[in-house]
């Protein structure tokens, strides 16, 4: 069965369908640059730009930045506009596709649901974690395979910072860091998240995953296993279709 998943991010807005069957994408994906400020009708043209890309006329899986509540309501919006806040998304995003049925879900859980049922994740029971890296961090955590939703551990405070602010992959970009420079800091986030929930796995979810080779030699003296995610950054595109067809 193939359900559309699209993952709205900070970044960008990219799409495909999805082999629910594989957890594969079964056309290259579609990305449009997010628009700022990322305002609901913008983000929402953006959607339709990726799902009218590919004739798409069935389901859609929408995954957001920010907690999801009641089913499509928005409660937060770190890095995209506040206007999302206390929106149905559910709503708009399925008026500006013509009526098409549409779920939404919180971008990294659904990226943890993928990595669980396709990836790095599979058959590990215990406590996981998977951490996304991007314009902010994401977070999804599962406790012998079932999903605590809207976790959002990049906002623990870290010395003083919103965590995503200091180790992000958008920090690392913004002031230039070295792999390792940034790496250290990855690390002082995962001893953190790692004193308070004691994970025996972190996967490293988000765009860096692609490019683990970089820095993960670095991370040290964290005694949970840290892999990087199988899917990269098609995670959350197949996590947002496997919701809408409710497998997750």
């Amino acid at each position: 069965m193939q359900i559309f998943g699209v993952d709205i991010g900070g970044s960008g807005i990219k799409g495909a369908p999805v082999d629910l069957d594989k957890g594969e994408l079964t056309q290259e994906r579609c990305k449009v640059l997010t628009p700022h400020p990322a305002t609901p009708d913008g983000v929402a043209d953006g959607v339709k730009e990726v799902v009218e890309h590919f004739g798409w006329t069935g389901p859609v899986g929408l995954t957001f930045p920010g907690v999801v509540t009641g089913g499509a309501t928005i409660r937060t919006a770190a890095n995209v506009d506040k206007s999302w806040i206390d929106k149905d998304a559910g709503a708009l995003f399925a008026e500006r596709l013509g009526g098409l049925p549409v779920t939404v879900v919180n971008d990294a859980d659904a990226a943890g649901v993928a990595e669980m049922h396709f990836g790095a994740g599979q058959g590990r029971k215990g406590t996981v974690i998977l951490l996304t890296f991007g314009t902010g961090i994401g977070s999804a955590l599962f406790v012998n395979g079932i999903l605590v939703p809207n976790t959002e551990l990049g906002h623990l405070e870290l010395n003083g910072h919103d965590a995503e602010k200091k180790a992000s992959s958008k920090a690392k970009e913004d002031g230039e860091l070295t792999w390792e420079h940034w790496a250290h800091r990855v690390q002082k986030y995962l001893a953190h998240v790692e004193m308070l929930f004691s994970p025996e796995l972190f996967i490293i979810g988000g765009g860096v995953s692609r490019k683990a080779d970089k820095f993960l030699h670095f991370i040290e003296d964290i005694k949970a296993e840290i892999v990087p995610a199988q899917l990269q950054n098609n995670a959350g595109i197949v996590g947002a279709a496997m919701h809408a067809a409710g497998d997750d």
